[in-house]
Formats: structure tokens, C-alpha cells, sequence
């Protein structure tokens, strides 16, 4: 094992340098965008000229009497050459130097490709599903910042994997797009996904690169059926000492845009077409795929014992963070090689070139498995979103070859989850609302998912899974929502806020809380309320009766039938005051209805004096 890793280790370092001196400078732009080219000489003057071409080179003119200014250069700018509005024609080596000297340029220019944007329509593993990815045909120079994808020309969402974030079924009345940030107006043509078969699916575009040369126009619609899958067939040919290879699949094609391309030991060839002749002494691997969609290609096929073949089991790969994953590949080698060491190195790109480094094992992130024969795999844990990159698989043999299979590998994205909310996160009651356990990609393995409301399990109901319908959505549905996949219940997406209102106002679980608060707090100022009237009450129907028995009426009877009928009648009253009939809470009830009553007491008086 040590041997093994001090193998990969050397291996490693030449692979990090290789490919980069004495190589020109690769720079890939969008078509419509501008670019700006430095001047790559150490000390450049005003001798030093821009030239461009392949074959041969010229110098390039500059004029400022153009309406639109194609290229421009500035002394101030370390003769910076920009180029604007790119079109296919600016594709081609351009150099700073002195002297229109072509081996010079193509050594140390800088070699320009323009590319358009286009969406890839690719068959997903997943039943009769194809998934999307916005894709160029080089990797831009400029990173993007984001994707954005828009539906039936409407924007949708934008994410930083140029992967559609969800498998399609047939959908042919509508249409996807995609841009780069900061270049919407660049967008790819719209595509629609027809009907999908378990051998076929078909693709409408609206005009593009994707469509053939065939078409009378660029901007032309066509609708191309693509197979699912494609194997290599072998039958014997004419020619003496030949073998006749066609590229076949289970999908009946009458389809004329439909054209394939060869690759020996997945380097493009020159040959095209659905049958090709090769020698029966090949000692190279031979694989076909579709001519502008070469994610839809072959495993690798060999002719003798001599033949050295490397297929991976998936060519893309979606996982969580945090979770583990399993990145498999079968290989073939000649039977008199005797294999040294093992490796896989991780490839990222950046503005510049590729940074490729060798992945040794480590016990808490880094795995290989080699217990089975002809196959290897690397298990990567603990998945964090730098592990986002492609993988590639090397060998080294005893007399130090190295085969590095230099051709694309597999590619790994690694994303969270995220809880998104249709139409919004703040609704009103009655409405639909749709929630999507959200990833930046779609996940490569069958998927069922679980949804939490404030952190406790949602019984699963028919419509449950990547989705949760609310149709309609109640107050008692409001709250914090979040979401995890069932063969990783412990990594779940962040949690998030559904707010329903009412017509009322807004219920939320807080609100809902301070409700109840307020509830129980009015329901005890009133039952106070009610207890200190009753006792207030009872305290002023004590004090109308003691006022009642303190009033003094004197002698009510006196005896007035021995008094003489010719007396001076004097009258005194004696007012009692009205007791108060409004008194909401009075008891005293005899006297709610008395008016103000006089009260005589008579007096008789003799006015004459005695004789």
C-alpha cells in the first residue's frame, strides 16, 4: 500500500505539471460577449503588433472610423487587444509579437473559442425522465457567476450548477432556457422535451447548434429522436483481416439530423457514420456516441487481448452533503501488463487551466476499494460542496507507464437541500401552496423524501414527496417547514417560515401564541372587573339603609280630635331625596321606583291666649 501511494504521489506531481508549457493560452467566451486579450510578451513596445490565424498569420488592422469598433488595443493597458461582439469567425490563435512568425504564435498565443449557449436534453437512469444541463461547447473562461433557467420565457430561478434542479417527463408545450448571470441577453434557444419511451426521446429546438447543417437557416426550428442508449455491434466485414463495428441501439431511427462520431480509446477520430471498418490487429478501445450529444455514448469495446478499456459506471453523479458516495470503474488491461498502483485524481477548472490533484486515502474523507476484480471504486465521505469536480482514474505498470485516460471521467456535484415555497412563503388562507425539497441538481439514485413541520414528522400523504401540496392551505398549516431524503434522515435542509393570514390579519405560530395570551389576559380583567363591581354593589346598598334608618319622621298620630277646627296650621316637610334608579348595579329594588315624596308632620297650636 505504500508502495502504491508513493506511486500515486509521483504520478500526481507529473501530472500536475504536464500540459502546461509550451502550450498556448486557452480563453472560451460566449458568442455576442467581448474579450479582452493581454499582451503575453515580457516587455512589449510599440514594435510589438497583434496578429491572428492558424495555418498562416496576419497582422490585424485597426480602424477607428468604424460605427462599431471590432478591435481595439490600448498602450496604457499593456497593449490589451479586446475584441467585440464575438462571432464563430473570431475563433482562431491570436499573438502579441514583433514578427508575423507562426510557430511563435500558436506557441505562446492565446487561442480564442466562442461558444453559444445551449440546453443539453439528456436521459436520466430514473424511469422514462431526461434531465437538463445548460451547457457550451468549451468551458467558459469566465466563471459564471450563476445559471438561470427560464420557463415558457419566464424567469424560474437561478442556482450556481448548470444542472436543471429537476427530471422532466414529456412536456412538449413547454419551453426551457438558460443564461449565465451578467449575460442574460445571451440566452441559449428554447428547447421542449417531447414524448419519452424506454428506448427513445425526442427534443424540439428552437434553433441552435443542436440542429444540423442540414437546416436552410441557423434559426430554424427542428424536432431530433434521440436512443436512450447505444452498444457497439461487431460483425465480420468484407475486407480480409477487418471488422465491421456499428453504432446501435434499441430505438428504430429514420432520423436524417441523427449522425454519429467514433473515438479510440475515447480520443475523437475523423471517422463519422453509423458503421465504420478497423483492423482486427487494433490494439486500441473503440467506442461511438451521438454526434452533438456525446453524453449519450458507448462502453468501450476491445478486439484482442491487447486492448487496454476503462468504462465508469455512472458518468454523472448528484449527492447531498454530508453523505457518502460510491465513484466506480471497470477496466481491461493486456495480460502480459502486471499493474503497479491505482489512483484517482480530482480535476477542477479555473480561468486558466485545469488543476488536477491526486486523491490519497484518508480515513476520514477518502476510500479505495479494490477487492474486486478489474474494478476499482473511490468512496468519498463526509461530502462537503469543494468535493464538486470530475474524477478520473488512473493506472501506472510495472515498467512505470502511466495510462492516465485522458478523456472526461465522472463528473460529481455535490448539493444541500432547500425548502423553496410557490407562490410565496407569506399566503393567505385558501390558497395553493406548492413546497419543493429543493436540490441544485437532481439526485442520481430513486428518491423519496420526508417533510418535517416544526421539527416533528408530516404524516405522508398522496400527494407527498419531492412536493408538498397545501391545496388549500389553512392557519393551521402555518409554520417552520423543512425536508431530508429517507435514506438520510439525519442531513435535512434548513428550515422555513410559511406565514398564512387570514382575512383578518396574519397567523403565525407566534402570532397564534400571543392570541392566546391576550385571550386568557382579557378573560381575567374581566372576571376583576365583574367581582369589584359586584363589591362595590353591595358596599352602597349597606349605606342606603343606615341613611334610611338615621331620617328622624317625629310623631306621626297625634290625636287631633280635641284640637278646634279654627287653628293656625303650621307645615313643615321633611324632603327624602330620590334614590338613584340608574345605579347599574343598585340591589336596593323597593326604592328604584319612588319619586320625591313629601313627609308632613302637623302641629296644632291654640293662637289665642287663654281667658
Amino acid at each position: 500500500m505504500l508502495l502504491a501511494e508513493a506511486g500515486c504521489l509521483f504520478m500526481g506531481f507529473i501530472l500536475c505539471l504536464s500540459g502546461v508549457q509550451g502550450k498556448a493560452n486557452s480563453i472560451c467566451a460566449l458568442k455576442g460577449s467581448s474579450v479582452n486579450l493581454p499582451c503575453s510578451h515580457q516587455h512589449p513596445t510599440a514594435g510589438n503588433g497583434w496578429y491572428t490565424g492558424h495555418d498562416t498569420v496576419s497582422k490585424i488592422k485597426f480602424s477607428v472610423e468604424e460605427t462599431h469598433v471590432k478591435y481595439s488595443m490600448s498602450a496604457e493597458s499593456n497593449f490589451t487587444l479586446t475584441i467585440n461582439n464575438l462571432t464563430e469567425r473570431d475563433a482562431n490563435f491570436y499573438c502579441c509579437i514583433k514578427t508575423a512568425d507562426r510557430s511563435k504564435c500558436q506557441q505562446s498565443g492565446i487561442h480564442l473559442q466562442v461558444t453559444e449557449l445551449q440546453v443539453k436534453v439528456i436521459p436520466a437512469t430514473e424511469g422514462q425522465t431526461v434531465t437538463l444541463m445548460c451547457s457550451s461547447s468549451c468551458p467558459l473562461t469566465e466563471k459564471p457567476a450563476a445559471y438561470i433557467w427560464y420557463k415558457n420565457r419566464e424567469f424560474l430561478y437561478e442556482d450556481w450548477s448548470p444542472w436543471y434542479q429537476e427530471l422532466l417527463s414529456s412536456e412538449e408545450a413547454v419551453t426551457y432556457s438558460c443564461a449565465v448571470k451578467g449575460y442574460e441577453h445571451l440566452r441559449a434557444p428554447e428547447v421542449s422535451v417531447g414524448s419519452i419511451t424506454e428506448t427513445c426521446f425526442s427534443v424540439t429546438y428552437a434553433k441552435g447548434r443542436m440542429c444540423s447543417s442540414q437546416q436552410t437557416s441557423v434559426d430554424e426550428s427542428c424536432s431530433i429522436t434521440y436512443p436512450r442508449e447505444i452498444h457497439v455491434q461487431r460483425t465480420p466485414a468484407e475486407h480480409r483481416g477487418h471488422i465491421r463495428l456499428t453504432c446501435n441501439s434499441s430505438c428504430f431511427l429514420t432520423e436524417p439530423l441523427i449522425s454519429f462520431v467514433w473515438y479510440e480509446t475515447r480520443k475523437p477520430t475523423v471517422q463519422e457514420g453509423k458503421q465504420i471498418l478497423v483492423s482486427r490487429s487494433n490494439h486500441d478501445s473503440l467506442s461511438c456516441a451521438v454526434k452533438g450529444l456525446e453524453d449519450v455514448r458507448s462502453a468501450d469495446v476491445c478486439f484482442n487481448d491487447s486492448c487496454w478499456a476503462l468504462n465508469y459506471v455512472h458518468s454523472r453523479i448528484c449527492a447531498l452533503e454530508g453523505s457518502s458516495v460510491n465513484i466506480s470503474s471497470k477496466y481491461s488491461h493486456p495480460d502480459y501488463e502486471q499493474i503497479k498502483s491505482k489512483c484517482w485524481y480530482k480535476v477542477k477548472r479555473n480561468a486558466e487551466e485545469d488543476i488536477r490533484r491526486n486523491l490519497t486515502e484518508d480515513a476520514d474523507h477518502v476510500e479505495y476499494d479494490d477487492s474486486m476484480k478489474n474494478q476499482h471504486i473511490l468512496r468519498l465521505k463526509k461530502l462537503k460542496r469543494d468535493d464538486s469536480a470530475e474524477y478520473r482514474f488512473t493506472i501506472t505498470t510495472e515498467n512505470e507507464e502511466v495510462k492516465q485516460f485522458d478523456f472526461p471521467g465522472v463528473t460529481l456535484i455535490v448539493t444541500e437541500l432547500r425548502v423553496k415555497m410557490s407562490p410565496f412563503a407569506v399566503v393567505t388562507e385558501g390558497q395553493r401552496v406548492t413546497l419543493t425539497c429543493s436540490t441544485s441538481c437532481p439526485l442520481t439514485d430513486n428518491t423519496n423524501y420526508i417533510w418535517y413541520l416544526n421539527s416533528r414528522p408530516l404524516t405522508p400523504r398522496e400527494n407527498q414527496n419531492k412536493h408538498l401540496i397545501l391545496d388549500p392551505v389553512s392557519r393551521e398549516d402555518a409554520g417552520s417547514y423543512s425536508c431530508a431524503v429517507k435514506t438520510n434522515k439525519d442531513i435535512s435542509s434548513a428550515p422555513k417560515t410559511l406565514t398564512v393570514q387570514s382575512i383578518t390579519g396574519t397567523w403565525t405560530p407566534a402570532a397564534a401564541g400571543v392570541s392566546a395570551a391576550l385571550l386568557v389576559l382579557i378573560l381575567l380583567t374581566v372576571c376583576w372587573c365583574v367581582r369589584k363591581r359586584r363589591t362595590s354593589s353591595q358596599s352602597s346598598t349597606s349605606e342606603t339603609m343606615e341613611n334610611l334608618e338615621q331620617v328622624n319622621f317625629g310623631p306621626q298620630h297625634d290625636d287631633i280630635s280635641a284640637q278646634p277646627a279654627e287653628q293656625e296650621l303650621d307645615y313643615s316637610e321633611i324632603n327624602l331625596s330620590k334614590i338613584q334608579t340608574e345605579h347599574p348595579y343598585s340591589t336596593v329594588q323597593s326604592f328604584q321606583e319612588q319619586e320625591h315624596v313629601p313627609y308632613a308632620v302637623v302641629n296644632f297650636r291654640d293662637n289665642t291666649t287663654p281667658e
